[in-house]
């Protein structure tokens, strides 16, 4: 969980921490230590420093969606029937308990949201656009995207 920490610099070493436990989170701590330059105790003690500051969020392992049934990617632009904080509050309420969307952004421009939703195919998709995507409170209008090819999704950050 992030924490209230001030704002301050990275150094070099942290900054190499986050950009070799971007690229991969397996490295252990003596992999770490040795690409960075530092013992294994102040590795330890940068990257834990990462974590509660806030910088690292998590580590998880990236699945393929395609061996586990879920090979359709849905992008859905959803505009809501009214811009209130409290339409606004509702929608992101309902939308955190759908595991089907990934992830659902705020944005300006044609929609109110973005959606990513992962299902198993064009079928599936319909039948929660039916049971589920369109109940949403607030919920104008839904305007859906088939990714037919993923090129490029969940790089590491550049910095």
């Amino acid at each position: 969980m992030l924490k209230d920490h001030p704002s301050r610099a990275l150094d070099r070493t942290e900054l190499a921490l986050l950009q070799l436990l971007q690229s991969d989170g397996r490295l252990t701590n003596a992999e770490l230590a040795q690409r960075t330059n530092v013992s294994p105790a102040t590795c330890h003690r940068r990257t834990q420093r990462l974590f509660d500051e806030g910088y690292i969020t998590g580590v998880r392992a990236m699945v393929d969606p395609h061996k586990v049934g879920l090979g359709a990617l849905v992008m859905v632009g959803i505009v809501l029937d009214r811009s209130t904080p409290e339409s606004f509050a509702a929608f992101e309420a309902a939308i955190t308990k759908e595991t089907s969307i990934l992830d659902c952004d705020l944005v300006a421009g044609d929609f109110d949201y973005l959606l990513r939703i992962r299902v198993s195919d064009i079928a599936d998709f319909n039948r929660f656009h039916t049971r589920k995507l369109i109940a949403l409170p607030g919920v104008r209008q839904a305007r859906t995207f088939f990714v037919i090819k993923e090129v490029k999704s969940n790089a590491p950050m550049d910095f």
